[in-house]
C-alpha cells in the first residue's frame, strides 16, 4: 500500500505553532490563575485581617493601659520591683558574718572563754566579754589580736593587720570563785579590718605562731560561756 503526504512541509510547520500557542496561553491562564489568587490572599490577609490584629492589639494596650493608670499602688508595685533587682548588689556587699566563730577558733586562747560579743560593722568595732583561769592568759589573747595578720586568696606576701587599737579594758580577778578556770573576767575592745569580712574574697588569718590558742589544740567546742548565742552584730 502507497502512502502519499498531501499536507506541504508549511502546513505542518502552522500546525504545530499552533498546537504550542495553545500550550503557551494555557499556562499562561493557570499561572497568571495562581497570581492572582495569591494576591487576593495577600490582600484579605493585609486589609483585613492583620488589620483587625491591630485593632485587637491595641484596644488590648489601651484597656491594660487604662487599668495599670487607675492603679493605684502602682508606684509602689515598681518601687518593690526596683529594690528587688537591688538585692543581688546588696547581698554582695553585705559582710560575711558566719566567719566570725572560725576566727574566734583560731584567735582565742585555750584557757579563755567568752561570754558576750558585740561586732559593730559601722564603725568596725569589736568587743569580747569573757573569763580565764589567769590574767597571763587575757594577756596572751590580747598580743594574738594585736599581732595578727590576714591575706586574701593565696596572696600571702601581701599581708595586712587584721585588728588595731587593741584595749583590755576591764580585768578583775576573784580567787574566790567556784572554778579556778574562770577566776578572772575581762573585757577587750578592738578595731578590725573590714576586709576580713568580705564576702568576695577568700580570707585566711595569720595568727603568731603560739600553741595556746584553741585553733592549734583542737578543742572549739568550750570557746563560749553560759550562752554561745550572746552575740549582737550592729550593720548599721
Amino acid at each position: 500500500m502507497i502512502e502519499f503526504n498531501l499536507i506541504p512541509s508549511v502546513k505542518k510547520e502552522f500546525l504545530r505553532v499552533q498546537f504550542l500557542k495553545k500550550i503557551v496561553v494555557f499556562v499562561s491562564l493557570i499561572v497568571s490563575s495562581v497570581i492572582l489568587i495569591v494576591f487576593i490572599g495577600l490582600f484579605i490577609l493585609v486589609s483585613v485581617i492583620q488589620k483587625n490584629q491591630l485593632n485587637n492589639i491595641n484596644q488590648t494596650v489601651q484597656t491594660d493601659s487604662s487599668r495599670l493608670t487607675g492603679n493605684t499602688s502602682l508606684n509602689r508595685i515598681l518601687t518593690i520591683q526596683n529594690q528587688l533587682s537591688s538585692l543581688p548588689n546588696i547581698e554582695a556587699k553585705l559582710p560575711s558574718v558566719n566567719r566570725l566563730f572560725g576566727y574566734l577558733n583560731q584567735l582565742t586562747p585555750t584557757k579563755a572563754y567568752i561570754s558576750q560579743i558585740n561586732l559593730n560593722f559601722a564603725s568596725d568595732s569589736f568587743s569580747i566579754q569573757g573569763s580565764s583561769n589567769s590574767f597571763s592568759t587575757v594577756n596572751q589573747f590580747v598580743d594574738t589580736l594585736k599581732y595578727t595578720n590576714f591575706y586574701f586568696n593565696n596572696n600571702k606576701k601581701q599581708t595586712k593587720l587584721a585588728f588595731s587599737n587593741v584595749l583590755l579594758s576591764s580585768f578583775s580577778y576573784n580567787s574566790a570563785s567556784s572554778n579556778p578556770n574562770q577566776n578572772a573576767t575581762y573585757t577587750i575592745t578592738f578595731n578590725f579590718n573590714s576586709d576580713i569580712f568580705n564576702n568576695q574574697d577568700s580570707i585566711h588569718l595569720n595568727v603568731p605562731n603560739l600553741i595556746t590558742t584553741r585553733s592549734i589544740l583542737d578543742q572549739p567546742t568550750v570557746i563560749f560561756k553560759n550562752n554561745p548565742n550572746n552575740i549582737k552584730v550592729n550593720n548599721k
